[in-house]
């Protein structure tokens, strides 16, 4: 089943959810051998340099991972068509105005940004009157 593609329904029914723990970049040499054991990663991309996880950050610690940018994770709650246009473009510059970096990572169902931990919340709250405003 496709997901919505209308811009201003997809911005007006975002219903963020800022998912518990502190997450981690964090990235291996080993392209073909997945990730370390103990390790679940939530996000895993692979590049020629190695394999990109986004993992939650005390398994990086235990598996001596070597990171260096905690997130938190919000995942918007509205199902994103893969081909929608300008949901990530909104997003971004709203928290780009607030001085908020974001990485996006799309899902099949949704879409997944990764902010800094310490503005978790605050991030929330931005996509929360964003939302609010596209209704």
């Amino acid at each position: 089943m496709g997901g919505e593609s209308d811009l201003r329904k997809l911005l007006s029914g975002m219903r963020p959810e800022l998912n518990p723990g502190r997450y981690v970049f964090t990235t291996t040499a080993t392209i073909h051998g997945g990730a370390p054991h103990g390790v679940t990663p939530v996000v895993s991309v692979t590049e020629n340099e190695g394999l990109t996880l986004v993992v939650r950050q005390e398994e990086a610690e235990a598996a001596g991972l070597a990171y260096d940018y905690v997130a938190g994770w919000i995942t918007l709650r509205v199902h994103s068509a893969l081909d929608a246009v300008g949901l990530t473009a909104a997003v971004a510059r709203e928290l780009a105005e607030a001085g908020l970096s974001c990485n996006v990572v799309a899902g099949y169902h949704h879409d997944h940004l990764f902010v800094p931990a310490e503005r978790a919340a605050e991030a929330v709250g931005l996509i929360e009157a964003l939302a609010a405003r596209s209704a």
